[in-house]
Formats: structure tokens, sequence, C-alpha cells
């Protein structure tokens, strides 16, 4: 019988026995950086990857709700995994095992086609559905001063330019769609000519904006050709139509980076987002 390993709650081990009987452990694919076990088991009916989530976990509720709501349009053509088993109280998840390459450090990361198929499918998710939030930025706001008074090694005067213009954003309302939350190589795959999606533990609704920012800070301004495609596969570039809101949500990523890379010692992430905030006030 499948038990798992040492991270499972005694809750997530039932579970994982009664949904997976006969299972065997095929890989071990946690992070390690946070509390969430993921793995790749083998089970008579197929590949299946198991997610399981710590007491302060919120990724797991975010990719169960994901699932139930917002895969349609991936789903038809096996684009994303299909969500077989969830508890929502034990923070734990089963999808299907999809087949194919991790996109990110290999030659397809920075290959124009897959990149137009990234933004073909993301525009697919984000059509799902969309919803007025009058008051999203001015959360916003308040989640980003939150994180500035939060441990980080922001210089000083870094912190203190950057709390000055999060404090001047607008109360303005912004139009939300289902958004993927860290859209990027490290959770495309491409299996033949296909390229498809993992992980949606940081899905929720937000500005499409959001997408954007991963690609925008790290792998477009040195491969014009992969952003020239990604725009050309989503159909338009949001970026451009309002440039004062995807300012602020460069800045927003950037703190967050910062902020949160620091607290679980990722310290080649940290300095990502120190750079992107140095660009960004400088």
């Amino acid at each position: 019988m499948m038990t798992g390993p040492d991270t499972l709650t005694s809750r997530q081990r039932e579970l994982l026995a009664l949904w997976f009987p006969d299972a065997d452990l095929i890989a071990d694919l946690s992070w390690g950086l946070i509390g969430t076990t993921v793995l790749h088991l083998r089970t008579e009916h197929g590949d299946v990857i198991v997610k399981a989530g710590d007491q302060r976990d919120v990724h797991i509720a975010r990719e169960i709700r994901a699932h139930r709501s917002w895969t349609a349009p991936w789903l038809r053509d096996r684009r994303v995994g299909r969500l077989l088993h969830a508890d929502d109280d034990a923070r734990m998840l089963a999808t299907s095992y999809l087949p194919g390459a991790l996109v990110q450090e290999t030659p397809a990361e920075t290959d124009p086609e897959v990149h137009r198929q990234a933004g073909a499918l993301l525009a697919l998710f984000h059509g799902h559905t969309a919803c007025a939030d009058p008051s999203w930025w001015s959360h916003q706001r308040e989640h980003v001063l939150e994180a500035l008074a939060r441990p980080h090694r922001i210089s000083d005067g870094m912190a203190r330019t950057a709390r000055a213009d999060v404090s001047a954003w607008p109360d303005e309302p912004a139009v939300l769609v289902p958004t993927h939350g860290d859209y990027h190589g490290r959770n495309w795959l491409v299996d033949g000519d296909s390229v498809r999606v993992i992980d949606l533990g940081r899905a929720d609704l937000r500005p499409a904006l959001e997408d954007f920012t991963r690609l925008s800070g790290r792998l477009f301004p040195a491969h014009p050709a992969c952003e020239k495609a990604f725009i050309a596969g989503y159909g338009s570039d949001p970026r451009a139509e309002d440039r004062s809101a995807w300012r602020r949500m460069l800045l927003r990523e950037a703190i967050s980076t910062a902020v949160w890379a620091f607290g679980v010692g990722d310290e080649e992430f940290e300095r990502h987002g120190l750079r992107l905030l140095d660009d960004l006030l400088s």
C-alpha cells in the first residue's frame, strides 16, 4: 500500500491509500523551498501527480479552484492535467500525469513557436470568464505595503522610494480574469509539437497583466522574437493598453519577489526581484 513520504499528514496518507491503493512512487518532485509535497505515482489506471500542502499552504486551494472552475478550455486538447481527486480540508489533490519535457533551461525556452502556443493557451484561459473589481488596486496597495513591512534585504533608500510610490497608487477598478500566476517556461511542457501547462498553485482572478510579468522581467528582453510570437499567439498586448497599470504590476512583482524569496531562502530569485526593483525605481 502506498503511504508516501514523511512530509504527509496522517489524513493525507489515508487519502493517498484510498485514492491509489496500489500505486508505485516514480519520483518525489517537491521543491523543498515551501511545504508542498509533489509526487509522481504509477497506478493501474495510468500515471498521476499528487500534491499535498502543509498547514501554511495556500497553493493547493488555488489549484483545486482553478481545476474546478477554469481549465475547461485547456482540457479539450489535453493541454493541462485533469483533476481526479481533491480534498480542500486536507490540502491535497491528484491530477492526471502530463507527458512532456520541461521547457525551462532547454532550447525550447527560446523557441518562438513554443511561445506562440503559450500565448494562445493563455488567451483561452483569460477568456474563460471576467469580472470587475472596484477595489482590486487598493487591496494590492495594502498587500505590497504589508510586504515591505516584513523582513527583506531591500535597501532602506529603495524601500522608502518604493513605499512612497505604492502609497500613491490610485483607487481604480480592474477587470479580473483567471490567471496562472507563474506563467513561463518552468511551468510549460513540450510533448511533440504541443505545449502544455502545469502547476496552477498560484492561479487566481487578477488582471491579465499578471501573466506577462515573469516573461517580461526575465526572458523577453533578451529574446524579442519570443516576445513577438507570444503576443501574436495571445492576440493583443495588454501591457501597451494601460502602461500605468503595467508599471504598478511590475513594481508589485519586484517587491513581492524580493520579500518572498528572502523569506524562503531563494537567493537567486531574490536577486532577480532586487534587480527589477532597481530598474523600476532608479
